[in-house]
């Protein structure tokens, strides 16, 4: 398997026209015969290997109707990598758009296809090493990959390989495909501590419209005048009355300024994971960027693309 892959790679060096790894190509793009290539599969060779024993055998004890049923069964052969090719032959991949996902998660592409007015069965998709299969009906369909992702912002889609090993399994007949398409990606959520009282917050406090959420441990830091004396004799630990910061529908802000000593990409992941978590609560917020801009403040879907968009662009 090591020395196939090794050859495959060289091919890949040595013969980019062959392999059509070098050029981002728009939609829509057409598979036809001078893009789509065939090799036996293992049981291709394994079964042409039976045949030539086959041929001999019925040679030397001349059998004809051995020699016959090897003539078939080679006939078949020849007419199975007729059918492989003709699978992918014509096939148009018209369309493609992403789902929103973060940086660590498979993000999914959704595919378009016109499938030229034949059904095309048991057809494989191969992206990065993760192999998805689907069938299409004469009107053609979608299907939908996963493609995986390791840091935010803009992404270039890697190119494709569309392959089908029909009807026997002894031919692979495969094309590849390099969309000129990029998706974005969000950055990955860090969750830690629940964001530190903002400005708004502190005004609220001098005007004494503190709203207490809940309880919790005590953290090195924390102002004593929070501390819930009664509930900690209870408990026998200090606990902490937390701050509902969503009272009186006041929004969340979550500041840039807010992170200190931490560096760029983590200080974008922890104001990504608050974001998250607001979104998750179904809470309001506002996030305030680097430059001071503000978005917000608002809860819903949209909110969070605006959100993550700016972030994963920081």
């Amino acid at each position: 398997m090591a020395f196939a892959q090794a050859l495959v790679a060289r091919a890949e060096r040595r013969l980019p026209s062959l392999t059509r790894t070098r050029a981002a190509e728009s939609l829509p793009i057409r598979l036809h015969r001078r893009r789509i290539y065939i090799l036996p599969t293992r049981s291709g060779l394994g079964f042409a290997l039976l045949l030539v024993v086959m041929l001999l055998g019925a040679l030397n004890y001349q059998n004809n109707a051995a020699l016959l049923l090897t003539c078939l069964l080679g006939a078949a052969v020849v007419n199975s990598m007729l059918v492989a090719f003709r699978g992918l032959n014509g096939l148009r991949l018209t369309q493609l758009r992403a789902d929103p996902a973060c940086a660590g998660d498979p993000l999914p592409l959704h595919l378009q296809f016109d499938a030229d007015g034949r059904p095309r069965h048991a057809l494989r998709i191969d992206i990065d090493g993760e192999a998805f299969s689907f069938s299409l009906d004469g009107h053609g369909g979608e299907t939908t990959v996963g493609m995986p992702t390791e840091r935010r912002g803009w992404m270039r889609v890697p190119r494709v390989r569309i392959s089908s090993t029909q009807p026997f399994g002894l031919f692979r007949a495969w094309s590849w495909v390099a969309p000129e398409q990029e998706v974005l990606v969000y950055p990955r959520p860090l969750h830690g501590p629940p964001a530190p009282p903002g400005a708004e917050d502190g005004k609220r406090r001098e005007r004494g419209e503190e709203d207490y959420a809940q309880l919790r441990e005590y953290r090195f830091g924390d102002p004593l005048k929070r501390v819930a004396w009664k509930a900690s004799a209870r408990h026998d630990r200090l606990l902490i009355r937390e701050l509902d910061s969503a009272a009186h529908d006041a929004p969340q802000r979550f500041e840039w300024t807010m992170l200190h000593g931490v560096d760029r990409e983590t200080r974008i992941g922890r104001l990504a994971g608050w974001v998250h978590e607001a979104h998750a609560a179904g809470r309001t917020w506002t996030l305030v960027l680097e430059d001071a801009r503000a978005i917000g403040p608002g809860a819903d879907h949209a909110h969070y693309h605006r959100c993550m968009t700016a972030l994963a662009l920081s």
